[in-house]
């Protein structure tokens, strides 16, 4: 222990490089188990130990970054956390001492978000410790808790390490180039927490390259001067070639960049993804030829203490927007409080014609709309933008809109992207979905994407509201989304819904909106269920068109059923006289749903907007 605190007293300490890019480029298929190699193929791992130990490296790590139990479960060797942990740090042990160096026992991230990982059963921190105590098992001089970006599972799993042994701790986490988490929190506070959580080392590692991390640090170390501190950037960005990414930072160049960072301070310098001996024994040459000894040397400049002019004019654009923002129309929130609330969703075109889209949306602002919704591509059938078309609704006939923003179609950038769209042409309300699967849809070779689920979108929408990306990237100014999210009553595990509404709540949802119901005991129910949560609850009522629309919702539409009798009483009734019935049928729901909630989602079937039209002209006249 006091072998390895010593060495960072005298001197940076140097570390290896990335273990995983060295296997692949030496023929390590893609799909496989890269920790399970120290059983199989250890010759393969000894050579990169080697590697790495004649390059410079004065600190290796074991092959076991993704050996805990719910990584190894993919490639069925959750039995066997102990043995390759084990076998990985004798390996490695094996080695080091010859070259007067240590050991450090790799440990990553569990693979899954905290609270997925309970849902399934595991404690998080036990996970940890079985896989810790294996490597301090094995002969670790250092345990590395690499590459976390969620702050508290960090600490989960260094006090996993500090109930094992009492040994050298470094815990590094992933930054975006802002010095932010994925949830927002910074490098400086994520280090402070840390250091007073009992880590030896705090750093950083992964996900950006030398330069960015340099640059951090120049500005961040001067707040944290009394903690070592570590870094293992990646080889800059990568770059995708004919199916692989190729990193291009130069040996000389990541050497130059590590010099930079050891006159910050900072005392144990590896590297990440993308880097190889090569670029370790790069690092040692410059390091040897500066020979930085004194800690906390950092050339950090000076700061005026003026404000720049581009600054001033910033604050004055911020003050700006927060005044035109005080004086926006209410939010579906405070319509609710003061009146019955009504919604009316019409699907935005499946053509480029949007002319039967305004008149719908003249038409339902005239008979008591509040707002339209639109949906996104619902069942997974080509339309006009959402976000397009709820804009210039709400331009051309002053009906606001409420957007539905669904997972499936883009990925977490084109997510955030959208929403910041969103934010500057003025569309506040936004319904969260996880969406429908490509292939029940109508576009053949569509894929899902699915970066996102509803709660984790909700997540990221809060961030935003909160003033940063989803990443954690500092927008220097906040969003102010009413984010809303579905629920759907019309299920046998009615309980087990509820449920999850539960968590959408916690993740940040205002409001809920319901799929369309048909039976007026369920919507009792849905009162009784939903009240305790003390948010607008909308829940959704459509006028059917005929017997055949209503047997085709009830057989071929997910999340809608319709009771035996309703189907009974539509029986033999199309066009004119089924849509009477349907409308009829609709009253008599909506009457029951609005003596338990304040407020209505109607939804216009098939672009027929005279029947939700009838509806909310009923509502807002008090005639149902």
């Amino acid at each position: 222990m006091s072998n390895f605190l010593e060495r960072l007293e005298t001197g940076v300490v140097i570390g290896d490089g990335a273990m995983g890019t060295l296997l692949y480029e030496r023929g390590l298929p893609l799909d496989r188990c890269c920790e399970e190699l120290v059983l199989s193929q250890s010759d393969l791992v000894k050579r990169v130990h080697e590697d790495y130990l004649a390059a410079g490296a004065q600190l290796i790590e074991t092959n076991t970054f993704g050996a805990n139990r719910i990584k190894l479960a993919r490639h069925g060797l959750d039995r066997r956390v102990v043995e390759i942990n084990v076998k990985a740090a004798q390996l490695a042990a094996s080695l080091a001492p010859p070259r007067d160096a240590l050991v450090a026992g790799s440990v990553g991230p569990l693979g899954i978000r905290l609270d997925e990982a309970r849902a399934a059963g595991f404690d998080p921190r036990a996970v940890f410790q079985e896989q810790i105590g294996a490597l301090c098992d094995g002969g670790t001089d250092v345990i590395i808790l690499e590459t976390f970006s969620d702050l508290e599972e960090l600490k989960i799993a260094l006090s996993a390490a500090q109930a094992v042994k009492k040994a050298p701790f470094i815990c590094s986490m992933s930054f975006t180039e802002d010095g932010v988490t994925h949830n927002g929190v910074t490098l400086a506070d994520a280090f402070a927490s840390l250091k007073n959580a009992g880590a030896d080392l705090v750093g950083a590692n992964c996900c950006i390259g030398p330069h960015a991390l340099a640059s951090l640090f120049h500005s961040k170390l001067p707040r944290i001067s009394d903690v070592f501190v570590s870094t293992y950037p990646n080889a800059g960005r990568p770059q995708y070639v004919d199916g692989r990414y190729y990193y291009l930072a130069t040996p000389a160049y990541f050497a130059q960049k590590g010099v930079e960072l050891a006159g910050c301070g900072v005392r144990l310098i590896g590297g990440c993804c993308g880097t190889g001996p090569q670029h370790i024994a790069a690092l040692r040459e410059a390091l040897d030829q500066t020979r930085t000894t004194e800690r906390g040397t950092r050339n950090v400049g000076t700061v005026s203490m003026e404000k720049p002019v581009i600054e001033i004019l910033e604050q004055k654009r911020i003050e700006s927007v927060a005044m035109s923002r005080e004086l926006d129309e209410p939010t579906l929130l405070e319509i609710i409080k003061k009146r019955t609330l009504i919604v009316t969703e019409f699907d935005s075109p499946k053509t480029l014609r949007l002319d039967k889209m305004m008149e719908a949306a003249r038409a339902l602002k005239a008979a008591g709309t509040d707002f339209i919704t639109v949906a996104d591509n619902s069942l997974a059938i080509l339309r006009m933008s959402g976000v397009a078309a709820a804009h210039l609704v709400q331009k051309e006939t002053g009906l606001r809109a409420l957007v539905h923003l669904a997972c499936r179609d883009r990925n977490l950038i084109g997510t955030q992207s959208e929403l910041m769209g969103m934010d500057a042409l003025g569309l506040r309300h936004v319904l969260a979905l996880t969406g429908d699967p490509s292939k029940v849809g109508d576009t053949p070779g569509a894929t899902s994407v699915y970066d996102l689920n509803s709660i984790t979108l909700l997540e990221g929408i809060r961030a935003m509201n909160q003033g940063r990306s989803f990443g954690g990237r500092d927008f220097k100014c906040s969003t102010r989304f009413v984010a809303g999210c579905s629920f759907n009553p019309n299920v046998k595990n009615f309980d087990v819904q509820v449920k999850r509404l539960e968590r959408k709540i916690a993740a940040g949802a205002r409001f809920v909106m319901t799929q369309p119901i048909f039976d007026l005991a369920l919507a009792r129910a849905t009162s009784e269920a939903t009240s305790r949560f003390k948010m607008p609850v909308l829940v959704g009522v459509m006028p059917l068109l005929g017997a055949r629309n209503a047997e085709f919702m009830n057989n071929e539409v997910p999340g809608v059923v319709i009771p035996d009798p309703v189907r009974a009483r539509l029986r033999g009734k199309e066009g004119a006289e089924g849509a009477a019935e349907g409308v009829k049928i609709a009253r008599e729901v909506a009457s029951e749903v609005l003596s338990h909630f304040h407020g209505i989602y109607l939804i216009t079937p098939l672009t027929r907007y005279e029947t939700t039209v009838a509806l909310s002209s009923a509502i807002r006249n008090g005639s149902l």
